[in-house]
């Protein structure tokens, strides 16, 4: 991805100002929010090394075969709980807008969270209905 251009997550920076350095970068998401934001991005544009990487071991599938027609639009961050700088675990919401097959999707989920050998890594979630 163009390190210029604005990242997929849409949090108004430039995606080498933000989830590149985390995608691409190899640094570690300092937040789960920022994790959260990082593994969205992954999604949208193929980065599946990173989205396993981050995904705890004790929940992380084998292989992961991401569809290229599933186009990603747009994430809303809509609460979080914990997952600062001091906390070991914690949780998102979010709303991930996507097209597939020519229709818009929303994938709502709350996500938990829990550092890994003091890195951010993805747990498991739970759906949410709109």
């Amino acid at each position: 991805m163009n390190p210029d251009a604005r990242c997929p997550c849409l949090s108004g920076d430039t995606y080498s100002a933000c989830c590149g350095r985390v995608v691409d970068g190899g640094q570690a998401a300092p937040t789960a929010v920022q994790l959260m934001r990082s593994r969205y991005t992954a999604f949208a544009v193929g980065a599946t090394d990173h989205l396993l990487t981050t995904w705890h071991p004790a929940t992380r599938p084998a292989d992961l075969d991401l569809d290229p027609a599933q186009q990603w639009r747009r994430l809303d961050i809509v609460g979080h709980a914990r997952g600062g700088l001091l906390d070991q675990e914690g949780t998102v919401e979010f709303r991930a807008h996507y097209r597939f097959g020519g229709r818009p999707g929303v994938l709502h989920e709350r996500s938990r969270f829990v550092r890994d050998e003091g890195r951010w890594v993805y747990l498991d979630g739970v759906h949410l209905e709109d």
